[in-house]
């Protein structure tokens, strides 16, 4: 893994005491390359692609709420799947929606506390592995967790969201 940095982002500060605040106490890492997508992720934590929480984000078409999945690098979301799951109709949220509902930019979107939590859903090939990595608030800062804490961190559940 390249380098940590123990001077966290604004972004990256607001989430780790956004989750001390609700009882999860969390080690973010700030990290000299970028996480943005899954493959850079896997490359600078040296880690698979597949144990890295990928966050992909919806926009619920009737209601305008955020919908978040929680997915394993090496999965393709299906959008079918979680339009079944949400009971929804969905659209791919842009980056500016990403932002402004959620207060993380795209490739920085964790997994819990947001500016207005989304509904959640979480992907059940997660739960292969011991520890997982997920963005911490930027595509530069990362942490580690077990897949088991997901739930609790997030109110969600485990789903089949994968192509």
């Amino acid at each position: 893994m390249t380098a940590a940095s123990s001077d966290l982002s604004k972004s990256a500060e607001r989430f780790r005491s956004r989750l001390s605040e609700l009882g999860h106490e969390v080690e973010v890492l700030s990290l000299a390359e970028s996480t943005r997508t899954a493959k850079e992720a896997a490359d600078t934590i040296g880690c698979t692609v597949a144990q890295i929480a990928k966050s992909i984000v919806f926009r619920d078409a009737r209601t305008d709420e955020p919908i978040l999945v929680v997915a394993s690098g090496t999965n393709r979301v299906s959008p079918a799947k979680v339009r079944a799951l949400a009971d929804t109709e969905l659209e791919q949220a842009s980056g500016s929606y990403v932002k402004k509902r959620l207060g993380f930019a795209i490739g920085g979107v964790p997994p819990a506390g947001h500016d207005s939590p989304p509904r959640i859903f979480l992907d059940e090939d997660l739960r292969r592995f011991d520890e997982v990595w997920a963005a911490a608030g930027t595509p530069f800062a990362v942490f580690r967790l077990s897949p088991e804490s997901l739930p609790a961190l997030t109110g969600a559940t485990w789903c089949d969201v994968a192509e």
